[in-house]
């Protein structure tokens, strides 16, 4: 604990342990069992995930539910103040994307990928764009909607979509902020519908300049 009457220090004891917010951003497009959050974390100990769910409940950042039967299965949930933190998680990724020490190219799980985009989406790039864009990444799909210049991204059904992208999030977060051409992920993405709308797609998430280094290259 901070012991500091700043509102930034109490998030940081709210949020700043290792792992709390890569679970919150797990959370974030909705309730996951404990299985699925280890899942999509592979460096996290079962123990790690533990701890870290009961703090973030005991916060009130998390709830955790049973599911009827036949279900019957426990699952976690942001509340709805939990949610409200994708703020911060869009300042933050669109300030630290400008570090010049971040490794290009780094996995992505599902989740991070579709609220990448709705970080780095640039507005003024849609234009005339009314289309719905499906994203089937293994068991997971998600539903894209561009219209009237706006963007939404949540998860729904990929099927009836003018493009659809199947395949691995992060040969598809290649082609989306590094620049791969569709034909260097065939083997890892598939892409169905109208490419030429599929192309432009691509193109609406561009990435902010790094920030200078101030480090002196080794001689």
């Amino acid at each position: 604990m901070y012991q500091d009457g700043c509102a930034t220090a109490h998030a940081l004891d709210l949020v700043g342990d290792r792992w709390a917010m890569p679970i919150m951003r797990e959370l974030m497009l909705g309730p996951k069992r404990f299985t699925d959050l280890r899942a999509s974390l592979p460096g996290i100990s079962a123990n790690v995930l533990t701890q870290r769910l009961e703090e973030l409940e005991a916060a009130s950042i998390l709830i955790r539910r049973r599911l009827p039967p036949p279900a019957a299965s426990q699952i976690y949930e942001l509340t709805e103040w939990g949610r409200e933190s994708e703020i911060l998680f869009k300042v933050l990724g669109r300030w630290a994307c400008r570090s010049p020490t971040m490794r290009p190219g780094m996995p992505m799980s599902n989740v991070s990928v579709i609220l990448s985009m709705r970080t780095m989406i640039d507005h003024s790039r849609i234009g005339d764009m009314d289309a719905t864009i499906g994203l089937r990444f293994g068991e997971e799909e998600f539903r894209l909607v561009l219209k009237d210049g706006d963007f939404t991204a949540d998860r729904g059904r990929a099927a009836g979509a003018d493009v659809i992208f199947s395949g691995d999030q992060n040969a598809f977060a290649a082609v989306v902020y590094g620049g791969m051409p569709f034909e260097d992920v065939a083997g890892a993405l598939e892409v169905e519908g109208d490419r030429r709308l599929a192309g432009r797609f691509v193109r609406l998430f561009p990435l902010p300049p790094k920030a200078p280094s101030t480090v002196m290259p080794a001689s």
